[in-house]
């Protein structure tokens, strides 16, 4: 267990006395509130704050910050309030203390929901002070190093959030020593198999990749040396998420990837024309693979990121990678914004100075303004997307977006205007339809109409989260006034056949109870639930018919949901009555499977899961909660398709397998490809839930000439 005396030691260099004697005075005080807890693995709670200090203290960061890495769960996990910190620590570290604190005791619908109420919190807190990021990154790394005491299902949704969100915010910070371990420590909960694996496979070859690295550093130092450049070569072996990502993508083996060993030559001079020349060394040495050099120096990576990067042929035919920085440049690599961090007098420096910090807050904040939590978490993962490509304006400037962006983005970027009215694009002068993805070194001219408009179409084709974003929130608009519009006109015919005047029934105080009974605030409200098909026109106008008038009363609660189970079964709704519900046939959700509604004008609510492409372009105010209610067990159609070396006998194993398991094949098709010898089986099959079909995935998973088995969404 790491020990205070450690941590003042770690920050005995670079804080003053007084600092230490606070950092002192917090593990005091988080000593005392944390008194009694324990942590999963049988130690006491304090461990983890200590880790988390240490961590900071690694980093070099100020003391208000390692302080907060003391007291960040004090207020969510312990009787200590805000005010007590406030009182003790003073207002800085209270406010990094309050941004850091989870919401997790305010009661929220899902775990989606809950997720995305604290991320925007972070994200809010971190818009005004970028080291509550820093904080809750060296928080989620000590909790992944000790994730194995978690159970399993925990464990898999923290490695999740880590790979989605945490490692990607560690990269857009330019940490990439987190970065890389934030990724291993995820791989190795999530597919645990083959991180072994790879990991058993890389050690067995240790002693000769050492053998081999040791002597490409001695050939490029030698060299330097020669030319009189001073610096260093490392040699280091990619690590296991990035080769397993690598691998995964490429369809191939360990043997095939030949890239496995990165070097870096690390100069001491700032002069950035030395990497140039170091470069023209290692050309001279041995020859450049065409199309694998990239100038990071003279166009940085979004985060900041600069080196030459370069990959040659090297000894005995081996391809290397070589990349090439200044000190400074390895710094900012490595330890990212945390490198940079400087304060002064007790305060953290300007942060508008910091450009990498702004655009990293305008990446974030472009979320705030998404409602849905699913569409806020998908965008936010979206956001963090890194692989980028750099295109240039007409008057030279580079801009850089994620890879797949299109003239949309493009447009976007510059403003919602012109994304707006954007009708076309020139692409190094020649025009190019909106869906063209861009390319690096680009130049992109957009051409707009005035009055026209965004359509849904463009959202398969933009990628960025305000393009996207933007297109909603027009679509949104367009939506409602389109609801609005075809809500007045049902309600009127509805008024006219009961012989009612609509625009006296709209005047009366009856209509205002009507709005508190629907939770809506206005007249266009109502219309608006009207035209999406929430409530029926009939249901309102019935509201005002004299009593002889009036309907029967509607069946009691329990019948209700009875009835509407005969006609969709294994569906309840919630807020949504006398509606029809249909299983979308573009993803064919089966029980386990998460799942939403969505209110189709005329065809009732399809029920989709929640991972379905098809539903993420649509309007969110349309998409209603659905879970399921199995009352009686019975099937539902799933698409499996399973990718095979083409063997004889190999289709009736597979036949067999899915029979075994009391699975029916409604439908079968096979495709057999001459050219790599390989058979594609597509299958249909009735399940009784997600579990069943889990069971099928894997048994046939096992068979020897298998290559692969996936659920397929049409």
């Amino acid at each position: 267990m790491l020990r205070i005396t450690d941590i003042l030691d770690k920050t005995q260099s670079y804080l003053v006395p007084e600092e230490q004697v606070m950092i002192e005075k917090a593990y005091v005080f988080s000593a005392s509130v944390h008194q009694g807890q324990l942590r999963l693995s049988g130690e006491p709670y304090l461990t983890h704050p200590m880790e988390v200090a240490g961590i900071l203290a690694d980093m070099k960061l100020d003391a208000a910050t390692i302080v907060t890495g003391l007291l960040h769960d004090t207020v969510e996990d312990t009787l200590a309030s805000p005010e007590q910190i406030k009182e003790i620590f003073g207002d800085e570290v209270e406010f990094l203390v309050e941004g850091l604190t989870k919401i997790s005791k305010i009661t929220i619908g899902s775990r989606v929901e809950q997720q995305a109420e604290n991320f925007r919190k972070m994200i809010l807190a971190m818009s005004a002070d970028i080291r509550i990021l820093m904080i809750r990154l060296a928080d989620r790394i000590h909790n992944m190093r000790t994730l194995q005491f978690q159970p399993p299902e925990k464990r898999k949704y923290i490695a999740e959030e880590t790979l989605e969100l945490y490692a990607p915010l560690a990269n857009r910070l330019g940490i990439n020593w987190m970065r890389v371990e934030l990724e291993d420590l995820a791989f190795c909960y999530l597919h645990e198999e083959a991180y072994k694996a790879l990991v058993d496979r890389i050690a067995r070859k240790e002693e000769e990749r050492e053998k081999y690295t040791g002597e490409v550093k001695e050939i490029i130092q030698r060299e330097i040396d020669r030319f009189g450049m001073k610096g260093i070569v490392e040699g280091r072996a990619k690590h296991f998420y990035s080769i397993y990502r690598k691998m995964s993508e490429q369809q191939i083996d360990l043997d095939e990837v030949y890239d496995l060993i990165a070097f870096r030559i690390i100069l001491d001079s700032e002069k950035e024309i030395e990497c140039y020349e170091a470069l023209s060394v290692v050309h001279a040495l041995w020859k450049p693979v065409p199309g694998r050099f990239k100038d990071y120096i003279a166009i940085p990576k979004v985060n900041n990121y600069r080196a030459l990067h370069t990959t040659v042929i090297g000894p005995y035919g081996e391809r290397v990678e070589i990349q090439i920085r200044s000190r400074l440049m390895h710094e900012w690599a490595e330890e990212g914004i945390a490198a940079h961090w400087r304060y002064k007098e007790g305060r953290a420096y300007k942060r508008d100075d910091d450009e990498q910090i702004k655009r990293l807050r305008e990446l974030l904040e472009v979320q705030q303004e998404l409602k849905n939590p699913r569409e806020f978490m998908s965008h936010l993962k979206m956001a963090l997307f890194p692989d980028e490509v750099y295109v240039f304006t007409p008057r030279g400037d580079v801009k850089s977006f994620p890879k797949g962006a299109t003239p949309i983005d493009f447009a976007y970027s510059i403003h919602t205007d012109v994304g707006d009215k954007c009708i076309g694009a020139k692409v190094n002068r020649n025009i190019v339809p909106l869906k063209y993805e861009l390319q690096n070194g680009d130049t992109v001219e957009i051409i707009t109409q005035s009055g026209h408009h965004p359509s849904k179409d463009w959202l398969k084709y933009a990628v960025t989260t305000r393009a996207r974003a933007r297109i909603r929130s027009w679509i949104k608009t367009e939506e409602r006034r389109k609801s609005i519009d075809l809500g007045r006109d049902l309600l009127e015919k509805e008024f006219r056949k009961q012989n009612l005047k609509f625009s006296q029934i709209i005047k009366s105080d009856e209509i205002k109870e009507l709005f508190a009974e629907y939770s809506i605030s206005s007249l266009d409200d109502l219309l608006a639930i009207v035209g999406y098909g929430r409530v029926s026109p009939k249901r309102v106008v019935n509201r005002f018919l004299p009593e002889e008038m009036k309907p029967e009363e509607p069946l009691p609660e329990k019948q209700k949901k009875k009835k509407l189970s005969i006609s969709t079964p294994g569906i309840s709704l919630t807020g949504v009555e006398d509606v029809m519900v249909r299983f979308a046939h573009c993803c064919n959700p089966i029980p386990g499977d998460e799942i939403q509604g969505y209110i189709s004008r005329g065809r009732g609510i399809a029920v989709h899961t929640m991972s379905c492409p098809n539903i993420e372009g649509l309007d969110p105010e349309r998409v209603v909660d659905v879970q399921w209610n199995i009352r009686e067990k019975q099937t539902y159609p799933v698409n499996m398709r399973v990718v095979c070396k083409d063997k004889k006998g190999l289709l009736a194993e597979i036949s067999t397998i899915i029979s075994s398991l009391d699975i029916n094949i409604s439908h079968a098709e096979v495709e057999t490809r001459p050219a790599d010898m390989q058979a594609i089986c597509d299958f249909i099959l009735d399940v009784y839930d997600l579990d069943q079909f889990n069971q099928v995935l894997h048994a046939i998973k096992k068979l020897k000439n298998v290559i692969s088995v996936d659920r397929v969404r049409k």
